[in-house]
């Protein structure tokens, strides 16, 4: 490292730390602190929060809510840097490609600004521009955030979530979002997927004057899903916008896998009667396994089935240790109890996968990235519809389109062989259960069966046994250590300390070392 970027970190370090300081987070970290610390600290740490409101498996939910009022909006940079970055991107001087560029960006956020512009054909359009330097400063920050983490006090966040974990996909997700060609990627896999729907559209990517460091796309003349009153104004029915953007949603995550991880009211535009999707650089993607996973907890919860749930929900899930079963059943039983007599219809579907969610970090399972995006989408979503049509049944709308596309998927030829090998094996096991049963009962009259039993016991019960039976066999040392040494107290061995003979005297010892380290663990353990 050079003497200047030492400089630098140290400059930087000292930023933080002042920052840090002046919100005190020695005396703990509340959700509106961590959000005023991260908007203070800049673009990375606004990137980070971001990153973490997608976490309700790992963080509190009243972290993850407050996190996600993050201010979006960052000082933009100025407008000679945008140019020098789209000339080094280019090879040439930005008004070869462009014959305007307006200063004004139409919005600045942590990692790219965009300005409209118009090409020298005379194409309006957007340019989105990678801010001067980002990668150097994020990987800067990181790397400074990593040797924080091991810094943090008991009382911050350390001991509720894994940061590290965090880090790891702050980067990755950056490094993705800061090539954006990748982005282009995604908008021309979104438009293939969705070329033959008729109120859904696309900008038009102009892929010759994209680079990993400048995208170009077309300029989209429509209303924000959030401004009703022009809407209204131009004969829109703000129901139908709402019911078609939900069964569009649903397609997205259920038939094809690939969805906007971030479709707030910003990211979609009506123009001409279709729904424009823009800003595909937080897609997410769910494999064929974890969708079809989705769907049977979808199916549990309709049937109020909690053991379909579990299922669902042990295999989506990634464990730190073998979640205790029993106790998890008892969790989504207690959850789904409460919406046993509410209609499928006014159930809140983001709510109910946030709670689903704050269930699995209770049993330290951790949901796929995929899935942590999803719930983030659909907290999106919800409040998309509440603002522009309250009225809409989400859940109807979902079972609506999931019970269409199972039609249209149903493959009747292979569900019938299924099902015959289903029928073949338990036929089969049937004819054999007579027997098993005459085994069993002939094995018990000549005193021949045993019974095996595989008991299993919470961590927490572990716990309490392993130091029940760690103290049972540091008494019994004790004991028999004062025994024998009182033993040889009455001996003339030699030699002898303090007129003790002095292996009776080291037994002594041992046992009071013994005894002092018992008291002081449970002494330190009960602080704690």
């Amino acid at each position: 490292m050079s003497e200047k970027e030492t400089q630098d970190y140290r400059g930087r370090l000292r930023e933080m730390t002042a920052v840090l300081r002046k919100y005190g987070v020695t005396r703990g970290v509340t959700p509106e602190k961590l959000r005023f610390i991260l908007e203070e600290l800049g673009p990375t740490y606004i990137k980070l929060g971001q990153i973490m409101s997608m976490h309700s498996d790992i963080l509190p939910r009243r972290y993850c809510e407050e996190l996600m009022h993050l201010r979006s909006e960052v000082t933009p940079m100025p407008f000679s840097e945008l140019l020098e970055v789209i000339e080094e991107s280019y090879g040439c001087s930005w008004n070869e490609i462009f014959s305007v560029v307006e200063e004004k960006p139409l919005g600045s956020a942590s990692i790219a600004q965009v300005h409209k512009a118009i090409l020298k054909e005379g194409d309006p359009v957007v340019v989105k521009v990678q801010r001067k330097g980002i990668y150097k400063t994020m990987a800067r920050d990181i790397g400074l955030l990593r040797k924080a983490v091991h810094l943090l006090p008991p009382v911050s966040l350390k001991g509720v979530v894994d940061l590290e974990m965090i880090l790891d996909e702050l980067w990755a997700v950056t490094r993705e979002e800061m090539n954006f060609l990748t982005e282009a990627s995604n908008m021309e896999e979104f438009a293939k997927r969705n070329k033959n729907i008729a109120y859904v559209a696309v900008p038009k990517l102009y892929q010759e004057y994209t680079t990993a460091h400048v995208l170009v796309m077309e300029y989209i003349e429509g209303f924000s899903l959030d401004d009703k009153e022009k809407l209204l104004e131009n004969g829109y029915d703000l129901k139908e916008i709402g019911t078609k953007l939900v069964d569009h949603y649903i397609k997205q995550v259920m038939d094809d896998g690939f969805f906007h991880a971030d479709p707030h009211s910003g990211n979609v535009k009506i123009r001409n009667g279709s729904i424009v999707w823009i800003d595909m650089g937080m897609m997410g993607r769910l494999t064929e396994r974890d969708r079809e996973l989705i769907g049977i907890a979808i199916r549990g919860v309709a049937a109020g089935d909690v053991g379909m749930i579990q299922e669902a929900v042990l295999a989506l899930g990634e464990f730190k240790e073998n979640p205790d079963q029993s106790h998890l059943y008892e969790d989504i039983r207690s959850l789904f109890s409460k919406y046993g007599t509410v209609d499928m219809g006014s159930i809140d579907v983001a709510q109910l996968m946030m709670n689903l969610m704050e269930v699995m970090k209770e049993n330290g399972i951790i949901m796929p990235h995929g899935l942590t995006m999803l719930a983030r989408g659909l907290t999106h979503m919800e409040g998309v519809l509440a603002d522009i049509s309250p009225d809409i049944n989400m859940v109807q709308i979902a079972s609506s389109h999931m019970a269409g596309s199972f039609l249209k998927s149903w493959d009747w030829k292979k569900e019938l062989k299924r099902s015959g090998k289903d029928i073949y094996r338990s036929v089969h096991k049937a004819i054999t259960i007579p027997s098993l049963v005459t085994d069993i009962l002939n094995g018990y009259l000549k005193g021949q069966m045993r019974l095996h039993m595989d008991l299993h016991a919470s961590s927490t019960l572990e716990r309490l046994l392993l130091r029940l039976v760690r103290n049972l066999v540091m008494g019994l040392w004790v004991m028999a250590l004062l025994i024998s040494s009182s033993i040889l107290c009455t001996t003339d061995m030699q030699p002898k300390i303090l007129g003790i003979p002095a292996l009776g005297a080291i037994g002594y010892f041992i046992a009071f070392a013994i005894a002092m380290f018992v008291f002081l663990r449970r002494l330190f353990s009960k602080k704690k």
